[in-house]
């Protein structure tokens, strides 16, 4: 048979989606960016207030609602906000875009979503998907009644006259525990990475409008608690620039315009806006905002590799969605992808005044090796960090703090015939600790040769003159015996403690 341009049809079928097709949505989400997705629903609906809460009964966490005080949705409305796929008309300015996000977010997270809805002037209405077990795509209905309850309950502002109620249940990584020391600790650091999280993804919409974003527990048996609100994270909010930076450096290729806001921190800094969750020097390089919500933060994408030097230089590029062979955002919106054109782009990009990205990346290492070396001239040298500290640590240290040219000084458990909490041994540079009292201090947690970081860190820093010098003064000896008696009540104390939990 030879080819033909065109080929031939005979009719048309109907192929209707498995309704297994669900299960594969959201795949790539975590808590925080599913979360992070649903926030940008009710900033679309015009909300000022948003809530995040978790339910809990008794220690076990039981689902988990994200609450809004937007324009809410009609009866004619939220069919299409539920229809997988549905492409409702977006606003100039919305941050919706895919038409998927509400279902993707809640289903990566969630067996059960329920949307609950009340516009001005109309009554109140619902609708809820079930993922699993389900054969065709009927949605169900909510009873108006249930709605407007769910919509009325006590909230820390009002849903009324308009709103919505968004609700999982049956969530996949609540902790299947009724271990009420286990569930608060979940909760703490879920919270903190949600509080971290969004702060970071939402600091512009967060920082420049009346506008809240809060998160509480509440348990079905009482009530919830206090609400913890999302405070801004703005990671190019460092009080003072570095020197003749920011400076703007413009791409263009294919017709296409990019500004490149290229900043410079003036030094290191303990402040969140610089640490950013994840570590400063991870979070060097380009962010990416669309419509002042954050898509990605850091990574130089092509332009150059992670150097410890450039962790003062972060970039911030404002895309509209996909710009046409050089970036484009992920359903999710956690992720910019770009194209073999972008690192060209960016390498040509110039500022006003010449300014090219090797000047930008070349200045940022300047003021990261002056601001360091002042800043390490100003502290005594310590030995190297050796085994038994964490790696973060003991980079962090050898970061910080200038080197002594002698052996590392390595902080190990041993066992002791006494119930001494720690042992000097300076002929072999190690500082040994009492391994009947690790299990305690871990908590009861498997421990491995880097393990209690925070004890051993400071730890470390407490001693680590000890090593130094050919031999011990009377002060030392002063400090160690001191040391030694206050920490030691201290470890029993946490082997007691311990004890009696377990």
């Amino acid at each position: 048979m030879t080819w033909t341009s065109e080929v031939p049809t005979d009719g048309t079928v109907e192929l209707r989606p498995d309704p297994r097709a669900l299960d594969s949505l959201g795949r790539n989400h975590s808590l925080e960016t599913a979360l992070a997705d649903l926030v940008d629903n009710s900033i679309d609906a015009g909300a000022r207030n948003v809530l995040i809460r978790f339910i809990r009964s008794g220690a076990q966490l039981i689902g988990l609602y994200v609450v809004d005080d937007g324009r809410g949705l009609t009866p004619d409305q939220i069919d299409s906000a539920m229809t997988i796929g549905g492409r409702r008309t977006y606003r100039d300015g919305d941050l919706g875009r895919f038409g998927i996000g509400l279902k993707a977010a809640s289903f990566s997270q969630a067996a059960s979503l329920t949307v609950l809805s009340r516009a001005a002037g109309h009554p109140a209405v619902g609708r809820r998907w079930l993922r699993e077990g389900s054969t065709s795509f009927l949605c169900d209905i909510v009873p108006t009644d249930f709605a407007a309850a769910e919509l009325d309950r006590r909230w820390v502002f009002s849903t009324t006259p308009s709103g919505t109620v968004i609700r999982w249940d049956r969530v996949h990584g609540f902790p299947a525990t009724s271990d009420d020391s286990r569930v608060t600790t979940f909760l703490t650091r879920s919270i903190n990475h949600i509080r971290g999280h969004l702060g970071l993804t939402f600091h512009r919409l967060l920082g420049t409008e009346q506008r809240r974003i809060l998160i509480d527990v509440e348990d079905v048996n009482d009530t919830a608690g206090s609400s913890a609100e999302v405070a801004p994270i703005d990671p190019f909010g460092y009080p003072r620039p570095a020197p003749g930076w920011p400076r703007t450096l413009t791409a263009e290729t294919n017709g296409t315009r990019l500004n490149l806001v290229c900043h410079i921190w003036p030094r290191r800094s303990n402040e969140p806006e610089y640490r950013l969750p994840g570590g400063a020097e991870n979070r060097q390089g380009l962010y990416f905002y669309r419509r002042d919500r954050l898509l990605h933060a850091g990574g130089w994408e092509g332009i150059h590799a992670t150097d410890k030097k450039l962790q003062l230089a972060r970039a911030s590029i404002d895309i509209d969605g996909d710009v046409a062979g050089l970036a484009s955002m992920n359903p999710e919106k956690s992720r910019v992808t770009v194209g073999p054109d972008f690192a060209r782009a960016i390498t040509a990009a110039k500022a006003p005044d010449g300014t090219t990205i090797t000047d930008y990346l070349q200045a940022a290492e300047s003021v990261w090796s002056t601001t360091n070396r002042r800043a390490t001239a100003q502290r005594s040298a310590v030995l190297p960090p050796g085994k038994g500290l964490h790696p973060k640590v003991a980079r962090e240290i050898v970061d910080e703090l200038p080197q002594l040219n002698e052996s590392p000084l390595n902080i190990i458990w041993a066992r002791f015939d006494n119930e001494s909490f720690f042992e000097v041994d300076r002929a072999n540079s190690t500082l040994r600790l009492n391994n009947r009292y690790r299990t305690a201090v871990l908590g009861g947690r498997r421990g491995g040769l880097n393990d209690a970081p925070l004890l051993k860190s400071i730890i470390f820093l407490l001693m680590e003159n000890l090593f130094q010098g050919s031999h011990l003064g009377a002060r030392d000896r002063d400090n160690i015996e001191l040391w030694q008696q206050i920490l030691t009540i201290a470890a029993m104390a946490e082997l007691d403690t311990y004890t009696r939990r377990a």
